[in-house]
């Protein structure tokens, strides 16, 4: 079985799925502590240790949202082994699709990982949008 855990921005719209599921998990980052605020972690994305750092320094909200969703992720997986799926899609949102719903994909990639018969693919949906557009921008 396959689970494709994807970040992705609000503001560009939901992702699609590409296996004709009908999508999966659909979890709102936006009420986590937000990196963008400070300016000097805007360069950088969830995956790098400053905005690591800085999610450290929010356990109360941060590890609750983490584990959670993780219950209700590893909940489907198991009962989706049971009927013979072969994918499922989780994604995480924010308003950029940079800081939070990468780190949080990223944390729940590590936390599902090693789920015997399953393969995790982690796809950062703005991240390969906004490569896609400085290309495009500087020819």
């Amino acid at each position: 079985m396959k689970v494709t855990i994807l970040s992705f921005s609000f503001k560009r719209g939901l992702p699609k799925d590409a296996t004709g599921n009908g999508g999966g998990f659909v979890f709102d980052c936006r009420a986590m502590p937000n990196p963008f605020w400070d300016e000097n972690l805007r360069g950088y994305t969830g995956r790098d240790k400053p905005v690591c750092d800085f999610f450290a320094r929010f356990p109360g909200s941060v590890e609750p949202f983490l584990e959670a969703t993780e219950t209700l992720v590893r909940q489907s997986i198991e009962q989706y082994k049971r009927d013979g799926r072969d994918h499922l899609q989780v994604a995480f949102g924010c308003t950029g699709g940079q800081h939070r719903s990468v780190y949080f994909a990223e944390r729940m990639a590590e936390r599902l990982s090693g789920i015997d018969g399953v393969e995790i693919e982690v796809v950062h949906v703005a991240m390969q949008c906004l490569r896609w557009e400085e290309i495009n921008d500087s020819q």
